[in-house]
Formats: structure tokens, sequence, C-alpha cells
């Protein structure tokens, strides 16, 4: 298994670095400046930078399980890190929170007590996201799981103001939040649009955004 991600990166030099060499060298020798810090799943199937199209330096990236933004209370500060990092350092102007319908994590912490006792990390970890998603609705066990996957990406997105450098951000018009959820099936984002309170298609929100 490590012998073929290392036979990768001989794939990625011989490729990847040489036909981006300037781009890579440019990026190696100044300081980065992302377009948006992305915080999404570590799911293996959910990569930032393929579903975006995004050569390196553009995006500013975060992935743990569930893609979660802790309030600034939380007992891990990672996340907080490089938040504080990206918008009071680096300071990007927009912050995606990008779920993924099918998330295993949503789907641990809708069903309860799926996490065994001797995975504490993971089960503290997900105690974060439970508010959203015992408050998902739908007629069947897929529709609220559906609904769930979208209200912890809200959830997310609503603590994102608990840290001061953020909330300064927003308030200065300097930061822009974004709701994503991604389908691993079509392949197709969902986009909320705060103003109508829901999720739309990629095609829709881009071509609404046109129009203002």
């Amino acid at each position: 298994m490590v012998s073929r991600l290392l036979k990768g990166h001989a794939q990625f030099l011989s490729e990847h670095a040489s036909a981006a060499g300037d781009l890579v060298r440019q990026l190696a020798g100044g300081q980065q400046s992302p377009d948006a810090l992305f915080v999404g799943c570590s799911d293996s199937r959910v990569v930032p930078e393929l579903l975006t199209a995004s050569m390196p330096g553009r995006l500013f990236v975060v992935r743990n399980v569930a893609n979660l933004i802790p309030p600034l209370d939380h007992a891990d500060d990672s996340v907080g890190a490089a938040l504080e990092y990206a918008i009071g350092v680096l300071e990007v102007p927009h912050l995606v929170v990008c779920g993924h319908y099918g998330c295993g994590g949503v789907r641990a912490a809708l069903d309860g007590g799926l996490v065994a006792a001797n995975l504490p990390s993971l089960g503290y970890w997900l105690d974060g996201i439970r508010p959203a998603v015992e408050l998902a609705v739908g007629e069947g066990y897929e529709e609220r799981y559906r609904d769930a996957v979208e209200k912890s990406v809200l959830l997310s997105l609503g603590n994102v103001a608990s840290y001061p450098v953020a909330a300064r951000a927003i308030a200065e018009g300097k930061l822009e939040l974004h709701a994503w959820v991604y389908d691993l099936d079509s392949l197709a984002l969902a986009v909320y649009l705060a103003d109508e309170a829901r999720f739309a298609t990629a095609r829709e929100a881009s071509a609404r955004d046109r129009r203002l």
C-alpha cells in the first residue's frame, strides 16, 4: 500500500510537477494567498481540489469527520486554529463548509449509539453535530438522513461567528460564508441560498448570482 503511494508520488513528479513547474516554484517562493477556506469531510471520496478543479495555492483546506466547525469553546482547538489563521493572517474572503450525502459521521450521530465505547474521541467529536441531526425531518429514513447532512453543514456555518476574528471579518464585509453539500452519486453540488433558506443546485445558484 505504501509503495503504491510512493509510486504515485513519482508519477506526480514526472507529470504534474514538471507541467506546472512555474506555478510550483512561484508558490514555494512566496506567501500563499488562497481564495477560500474550505472545510470538508475526511471521507476519502470527497477531495476539495478535485471537485472544484482548484490548482495548488487556491484552497486552504481543513478536513475532519463530518466537516465540523466546533464552537470556540470546544476542547479541540485544531479547527479553530486553522480558521483563525486563514481569516486573521491569510485574510481569505470566503469560507466554505462542504458536507456530503452519505456521510458516515452524520449517520452515526443520527442513529445514536453506533459509536463503540472504545472510540471515545469519535464519540465526543460526533456530539458536536448531534444538536443539528436531532432536528432532521423527513417522511422516511433516507430523507431524514439527507436533511441531517444539510442541517449539520448549517450548524458548522453557524459556529463560525463564535470566533472573534471571523465575526469581525463578517461584520466588516471581508468574509462571505457558504454552505455546500456534495452528492457522491451525481457528483453535483447543492448550494445553500441563505435568503431563501434552502439548498439549490450549483447551476441555479450560479445563475442567480449573475442576475444580482
